[in-house]
């Protein structure tokens, strides 16, 4: 489920250059979609996620379209302060449960439903990336003045990846309704979008496989260090920093996962031994 969220934030931080610490509040927005209509109107939750994503993605363009006018630290502080709206607004509106939180969500993100959902999302930031958009995308990371030059919409493409970074942490949002059957606006704070930044940092900025797998790598090292008790987050953090320290690139860097590429480097290996022998 983390993976979906991180994705999101792969495509506007790795290939775009933007970071927002709000995306924590795009999760709250689709987790607390899914789990009012599911709950309250009785719809069938994949129309519930679905328009909680919808929902995310909408807040985020009209967000987007005042402050990715912004430039310098001012997007991201503004980005701060919506998350953080979200999360106040949700801790005291009734119909979220304010600070008590929401329960009684039906259990309906399955292990066999994470997995198909991230291999869509995978597949669609896929092809985003490896379409015209993706090539503005990048365009935009490496010199943006120089992509208006040759006419690219550095406007434009900016707010539809941070549209499309929204709709991800919606989509992910709700399936942790469905997962966790029970929502607090504190999960969703600030913290949480640090986290999603520093996944994307640890696998690798423009890579969608790193993103995945820095997930991983961000999910395991809690729970390996969770017999430190008090000390587990402080080696956490440390890890998290040798890391970052030792491949400034990420994991991944930005690269992506080929099988093309790892029987090329069976088979030269081979042909070395075959040399030597």
């Amino acid at each position: 489920i983390n993976a979906i969220a991180v994705l999101g934030m792969s495509v506007l931080t790795g290939f775009t250059r933007l970071f927002s610490f709000g995306n924590a509040g795009f999760m709250a927005i689709g987790a607390y979609t899914t789990a009012i209509l599911v709950v309250e109107y009785h719809l069938p939750w994949v129309v519930a996620v679905a328009t909680g994503a919808v929902l995310a993605g909408t807040m985020a363009f009209a967000l987007g379209s005042v402050t990715l006018r912004l430039h310098g630290d001012y997007f991201l502080i503004t980005c701060l302060g919506f998350g953080e709206c979200v999360r106040v607004l949700f801790n005291y509106v009734k119909f979220t449960g304010g600070a008590q939180g929401y329960a009684g969500i039906p259990g309906f993100t399955k292990l066999p439903v994470a997995i198909i959902s991230l291999i869509l999302a995978f597949f669609t930031a896929w092809r985003v990336i490896h379409s015209k958009y993706g090539e503005n995308f990048t365009t935009i990371r490496e010199n943006e003045m120089a992509g208006e030059a040759v006419g690219v919409d550095t406007f434009g493409m900016k707010r539809m990846s941070f549209v499309l970074s929204a709709v991800y942490a919606g989509w992910a949002g709700g399936l942790y309704a469905g997962y966790i059957q029970y929502l607090s606006p504190s999960s969703f704070a600030l913290a949480k979008s640090c986290e999603l930044i520093t996944t994307v940092v640890i696998g690798g900025l423009g890579s969608l496989t790193g993103s995945v797998l820095g997930t991983i790598v961000c999910t395991l090292l809690p729970e390996i260090f969770r017999s430190l008790s008090g000390y587990r987050m402080l080696v956490y953090g440390i890890a998290v920093v040798l890391v970052i320290l030792l491949k400034p690139s990420g994991l991944y860097g930005y690269k992506e996962f080929s099988i093309q590429r790892i029987v090329s480097f069976i088979t030269k290996g081979t042909d070395k031994k075959g040399a030597v022998s």
